[in-house]
């Protein structure tokens, strides 16, 4: 058949984007950019004609699964992996690409996150397309590396081989969220990009890695095989949860794989995975605002400001600040001091009663 899947990563929570994004309604399940659409449902459009409907799997914790089948009604249930608990990417994708292999031995597999943006979808979709075709062959785990804009320390690195003329350029190494020396000799080095967390290969290709790297999870899962969809199915994933690993797709298998490559892409890609991220993507004011919601400024410049509909928010003075009001909490923070965000998150959760508001 050689069928194309996809595979839609969506239990993140989304903390950096706290208090937002909270575990009740990750960013995945907003709109965050005021279009008309949460994310998801973009993640899920942007693949019209390329990858059809019915092959579409969401992962996500079972959590969500009201939120989303509102949100994309036209979703077979049978397309909806839940899981019972957040085990990292690499469960994640076995059970995915396992439910590929199972309704077609030749499936070739897209996985990516489920709160992503694309900036240029006619770009991006021309580079899944080519990642597909290199695919084809069956022994190349291909990755779609962003050419850097800026020495960022929140994303992880792909260096790869330069010299190459083919299209996909072999990886030689991961790094994951540099300090901003190594940031900056990375970008001037012209060998490294921006690892987007969006991966195409054959469904078979990845179990024979999982085999090799991660013996143990991929005999979980094939154990299993025979109970995909049936009506057995949900137990045997909580058996095989209950048990295995706890491990990133990048750590367990792609850092440790010798077929990895990499397609150097610039279609306008932003995984929105900080404040600051959706800032430097959106329009602001005259002053350098972005504000959201009933917001009143009087200087006040190079801020996010956003508040809850029917709440009123004034603010006066104050520059290079973050200032976020949703539901009963608000938060203030410096913007460029975005990453204590996930500090307040976890400093919660050491208290009970804290707890509730993330």
């Amino acid at each position: 058949m050689n069928s194309n899947y996809l595979i839609v990563m969506a239990g993140g929570v989304g903390s950096r984007f706290w208090p937002y994004s909270r575990k009740q309604k990750p960013k995945q399940f907003h709109d965050i950019l005021g279009i008309g659409k949460t994310l998801i449902q973009e993640t899920i459009d942007r693949f019209e004609g390329v990858i059809p409907r019915e092959n579409i799997f969401i992962v996500a914790n079972r959590n969500y699964r009201d939120l989303i089948l509102e949100q994309l009604p036209s979703l077979d249930d049978s397309n909806l992996l839940l899981e019972p608990q957040g085990k990292n990417t690499a469960p994640c994708i076995a059970y995915g690409s396992l439910k590929a292999l199972v309704r077609d031995p030749q499936a070739r597999v897209v996985v990516c996150p489920s709160d992503h943006v694309i900036g240029d979808v006619s770009g991006f979709i021309d580079t899944v397309k080519l990642a597909l075709e290199e695919s084809s062959s069956g022994d190349k785990l291909i990755t779609l590396g962003i050419n850097p804009s800026r020495p960022d320390t929140g994303y992880g690195y792909i260096q790869f081989d330069n010299s190459s003329s083919e299209p996909a350029k072999k990886v030689l190494r991961f790094t994951e969220k540099p300090d901003l020396d190594n940031a900056k000799r990375f970008i001037e080095s012209g060998d490294f990009l921006w690892n987007s967390g969006i991966f195409i290969w054959r469904a078979s290709k990845i179990f024979e890695e999982f085999q090799m790297h991660l013996p143990e999870l991929y005999q979980q899962f094939r154990n299993i095989e025979q109970k995909m969809d049936s009506e057995q199915e949900d137990k045997a994933i909580d058996e095989v949860y209950d048990r295995c690993e706890n491990i990133s797709i990048d750590y367990g298998i792609l850092e440790r794989s010798a077929d990895v490559h990499v397609i150097p892409s610039d279609f306008g890609w932003s995984d929105l995975g900080t404040w600051r991220s959706l800032y430097e993507m959106v329009e602001k004011d005259e002053q350098g605002n972005y504000l959201s919601g009933d917001v009143r400024t009087y200087g006040v410049s190079n801020s996010v400001v956003k508040v809850e509909d029917g709440k009123l928010l004034i603010a006066q003075g104050v520059e290079d600040l973050i200032i976020i009001q949703e539901g009963d909490v608000t938060m203030i923070c410096k913007k460029q001091d975005e990453q204590m965000v996930k500090t307040f998150v976890e400093d919660l959760k050491k208290n009970k009663e804290d707890s509730k508001f993330t």
